[in-house]
């Protein structure tokens, strides 16, 4: 098991040319957001957005439109029984699905044309009600992708594993992805207090960063987020997936130093100003 150091956000993290546009840095879709979960995906959304992707859309409920452009107007939106979703995602860099999508009949048939639509070029962030969807039937994952990366809770995990959580050892784990998605290029980011993050070869990567102030509603809706910024602009290599999970708790550490609590959303607001710092 190797611990992720400071190092790889000078290795990840690169000067912007003076020369660029924002197709240079990648597009994100993020779906989900149901009538009562709107404020995970603004959340992701926001993780997306100051991570530095250089477009955002979120495809959710119509009921989110007003408060997610209130807050964020950089950020596009489409509601989520539009019929040209299918074509938006196949635009994308990068889909997140799941943050907020709840599991009723119309988040699964949300799902199935992700699963249609989501090609080998496309890398895949498949996150809270998505990995429960899942959980229930394992036909729903969208192995499509070019590279999937899984960004569960314990108890997430839990249910989609079948591994009860004492049980969730190393070797488990890696056993348990790779029979999840065979064959693919695939990334499982165990969230917790030190978030591991396991590769389907088997290597394994710890996080020494973290709090007990990060432990509020929305954190992991941040960090799929924030995986999906880097990865739009750095791209789906490892490491840019380790420098994501480094950075959400390096901000999250910073805020704390002054603060009981870590808000996500002032986590979110961090990230532009640590990211300049590590600018090699």
């Amino acid at each position: 098991m190797a611990e992720i150091t400071e190092e790889i956000l000078h290795e990840v993290i690169k000067r912007r040319k003076s020369v660029s546009h924002k197709g240079n840095y990648g597009r994100v879709l993020l779906i989900g957001g149901s009538e009562n979960y709107g404020g995970a995906i603004i959340m992701a959304a926001e993780g997306a957005l100051n991570a530095g992707s250089g477009l955002v859309a979120v495809a959710s409920h119509q009921q989110n439109l007003s408060a997610l452009h209130s807050r964020d107007p950089e950020v596009m939106f489409i509601d989520w029984q539009d019929k040209t979703l299918g074509s938006l995602i196949k635009k994308m860099n990068v889909v997140v699905c799941g943050p907020g999508l709840g599991t009723n009949d119309f988040a699964k048939k949300i799902l199935l044309t992700v699963k249609d639509m989501v090609t080998a070029k496309q890398t895949l962030i498949l996150d809270a009600s998505a990995l429960d969807l899942i959980a229930q039937d394992s036909s729903l994952m969208p192995v499509n992708a070019g590279n999937i990366i899984l960004t569960p809770h314990q108890m997430e995990w839990q249910r989609l594993s079948r591994i009860h959580i004492p049980f969730q050892t190393d070797e488990a784990n890696i056993a348990a992805l790779a029979k999840l998605v065979p064959n693919k290029n695939v990334v499982l980011v165990l969230k917790s207090n030190h978030t591991h993050i396991y590769i389907a070869d088997g290597q394994i990567f710890v996080n020494p960063l973290g709090n007990p102030g990060m432990a509020t509603g929305g954190m992991g809706d941040t960090l799929a987020g924030i995986i999906a910024g880097f990865v739009a602009q750095f791209g789906s290599q490892v490491k840019t997936v380790l420098a994501a999970v480094y950075l959400h708790s390096l901000a999250g550490d910073e805020i704390y130093k002054e603060n009981y609590l870590v808000r996500p959303t002032k986590l979110a607001a961090l990230l532009p100003k640590l990211m300049k710092s590590y600018v090699n």
